[in-house]
């Protein structure tokens, strides 16, 4: 389904977080039995951190990606965009004026921004958001940053998406032992849907008040 609409935007982002969600509590629940004997529960611990970071990543790109498809699908001039959108819209050319130098290409660059900021926009949505399955606090703001959202809800969390929920996950990815309890785990579970919830709210927020649109002098 092509996200049109506020309502299509956010029904998106509810099945995304819903199922994620479900599986979680799921995952969680077999945790807290408490006929599972420790090795048992260590190593439910250990499969259901990995998972829950998989939900996170995935969950954030799902989320990223509606929200660019739904601007796309608003069809706006470039010059109606927040700087954010336009910039998405011509990071292919810049990337290749970094890394060709060539005239030509920093020619239609220039041009761009000169003679076709009136002209529809499109803004891409298919490959552009990467987490190179190592989504970080940095890679989160660069995430946030490219859509126009408030990172600073997340900057007193960058100590727990780096140093519990993604190094965690990666000493045990790699196959390292790390031996986890459930208060570890539950730490991890809350925390990772309040920030899943805080980034769908952030968009549907957005979307709702048009914070992709490039702002407009006010008159008396």
């Amino acid at each position: 389904m092509t996200i049109r609409t506020l309502e299509d935007l956010s029904d998106k982002l509810d099945s995304e977080l819903i199922w994620r969600k479900k599986e979680l509590a799921e995952l969680q629940a077999l945790i807290q039995l408490r006929s599972s004997s420790a090795s048992k529960r260590n190593v439910l611990l250990r499969s259901a951190t990995v998972i829950l970071y998989a939900h996170w990543e995935g969950f954030i790109k799902a989320a990223a990606v509606s929200y660019l498809e739904f601007v796309a699908m608003q069809r706006l001039r470039y010059d109606e965009l927040s700087c954010n959108f336009i910039a998405l819209a011509m990071k292919e050319k810049l990337n290749q004026a970094k890394e060709t130098n060539k005239a030509v290409i920093f020619t239609e660059v220039a041009d761009f921004f000169l003679t076709k900021l009136s002209e529809r926009s499109s803004v891409p949505y298919k490959n552009v958001i990467q987490t190179g399955s190592n989504l970080s606090s940095s890679i989160l703001r660069e995430i946030t940053l490219s859509l126009g959202l408030d990172y600073s809800l997340y900057e007193t969390r960058e100590v727990f998406i780096d140093e519990k929920l993604l190094s965690r996950r990666n000493n045990i990815a790699h196959g390292e032992y790390l031996t986890l309890d459930n208060e570890d785990y539950s730490e991890l579970h809350d925390k990772v849907l309040e920030m899943m919830e805080i980034f769908r709210n952030q968009i549907n927020n957005c979307a709702a008040i048009k914070s992709y649109c490039q702002a407009r002098p006010q008159f008396n």
